[in-house]
């Protein structure tokens, strides 16, 4: 079975129980988890966040995909991961990762690089929305 269960972007909102389901496996003793939200504030705003629109390249489920296949590449870890596109509200999940390894060394480190990759090289951006109507957009993957 692959390493990668699900890799995918989704207009709908994510579920963490889906993700920890996708990576349940007997020989792993240790399942690690991030979850990204939406926050009021942004060291670049002037006034408060009140929503992040994210648009997404066409290969960017691939991308996710290969992503998450080199993080969990030579250990015996097993990643779930979904990253949302449309608009988002504050404290909606952005971003979410699963990841269970038979120990937790490897666990943490896949999850780490899986979400640090995510924002360097995931063609996704995201447009930035304060409550005075201000828009910035933020560039690939940050």
């Amino acid at each position: 079975m692959s390493a990668v269960r699900i890799a995918r972007l989704s207009e709908e909102p994510l579920d963490l129980d889906t993700h920890l389901r996708a990576v349940e496996d007997d020989a792993s003793g240790a399942v690690t988890t991030f979850v990204g939200r939406v926050r009021n504030t942004d060291p670049d705003a002037t006034d408060t966040v009140v929503a992040l629109e994210y648009s997404a390249h066409p290969d960017a489920p691939a991308a996710l995909h290969r992503i998450a296949e080199h993080a969990a590449a030579g250990t015996d870890a097993i990643v779930a991961v979904s990253h949302r596109v449309g608009r988002l509200g504050v404290g909606e999940a952005a971003v979410v990762i699963a990841v269970a390894s038979g120990h937790r060394a490897a666990a943490f480190e896949v999850c780490r690089t899986v979400i640090e990759t995510i924002k360097t090289d995931l063609p996704v951006w995201k447009r930035q929305v304060e409550a005075d109507g201000t828009t910035a957009w933020k560039g690939l993957g940050g």
